[in-house]
């Protein structure tokens, strides 16, 4: 029989104030306003927390983790991490063919 995940399903949403903004307008409800000073220590509380299913995390956040905890969070299923771009300023954008290799561990082949 398939292992049921034992969190809750939640979604949490870790961002600058325009990010979080956008995200309560669309009805979340676990949405974190982060700083540069408090990003780090709100999405390793937020990797801690096993009733949360996906994190959705401003992109400006990555560049400010360790190494280790890139890793931890570009493998992690529980919770499925998924970087977004910032609602200003550069960022790096994940294409479909990583997304699925790092997720679902399977690379897509397009025909040309």
């Amino acid at each position: 029989m398939p292992e049921t995940p034992t969190g809750g399903g939640r979604t949490v949403v870790l961002g600058e104030r325009e990010l979080a903004i956008g995200f309560r307008l669309i009805g979340l409800k676990d949405v974190v306003e982060v700083t540069p000073e408090n990003s780090v220590a709100e999405f390793q509380r937020v990797m801690g927390d096993p009733s949360y299913n996906l994190l959705i995390a401003s992109q400006s956040i990555r560049p400010r983790l360790s190494e280790s905890q890139r890793a931890h969070a570009d493998a992690s299923l529980q919770p499925l991490v998924v970087f977004v771009p910032t609602p200003t300023g550069e960022f790096e954008v994940e294409s479909i063919n990583a997304l699925a290799k790092r997720v679902l561990g399977v690379t897509l082949a397009v025909p040309s």
